[in-house]
């Protein structure tokens, strides 16, 4: 899925109402398994001058990148950032590892060719689903409009449960990225 829309299903899910700092951890765990593409992405084409189609055809599928996103992408990983917040008992903990295990289970059905490895350090494997959220080979055409849905969707309830002028500007402000996002990959693969 696109990030926007993690955004708002992690924080519907996961963040509280009178609890901030569940709002905040649980926007964390929503965005985190995707910052590392964000950061070598940006590193490579803004910092380094790579194109980007060099970049996503080949530095993405790179043993380096994929190593990385292992990492942040892992259930296993995620799974003990949820056991450990159960153990110490803090909802903050709770919140984003919640809303990091909500990104990866939304990915791992949505994800092509350029499917990550879930369950590292246990496994290498990928699982290489027959559907995306951006390929329309892969029947993106029928996911991006569903994710668009489930965004809006999540987008009124935290509009409905929160009051907090920010939070609903982010809301807002999520739900117009995902809007435009979700159709932009049909222009750009």
């Amino acid at each position: 899925m696109n990030t926007p829309a993690h955004l708002l299903v992690g924080t519907a899910l996961f963040a509280k109402a009178d609890r901030r700092k569940t709002y905040l951890a649980a926007l964390a765990g929503s965005v985190t398994p995707d910052l590392s593409l964000y950061l070598m992405v940006s590193v490579s084409i803004w910092g380094m001058g790579v194109p980007a189609e060099t970049v996503f055809r080949e530095y993405y599928y790179s043993d380096a990148w994929q190593a990385v996103f292992a990492v942040d992408n892992s259930f296993i990983i995620w799974g003990a950032i949820l056991a450990l917040a159960f153990r110490l008992g803090s909802a903050p903990l709770m919140a984003f590892a919640g809303a990091g295990l909500i990104h990866l289970a939304l990915d791992f059905p949505l994800h092509t060719h350029d499917a990550r490895m879930h369950f590292w350090p246990l496994t290498d494997w990928v699982f290489v689903s027959p559907v995306s959220y951006w390929d329309h080979r892969a029947h993106a055409g029928i996911v991006g409009p569903l994710e668009v849905m489930l965004s809006l969707g999540a987008a009124v309830w935290l509009w409905q449960q929160f009051r907090h002028h920010g939070i609903r500007v982010a809301t807002t402000a999520f739900m117009v990225m995902e809007a435009a996002s979700s159709g932009i990959w049909r222009f750009i693969f």
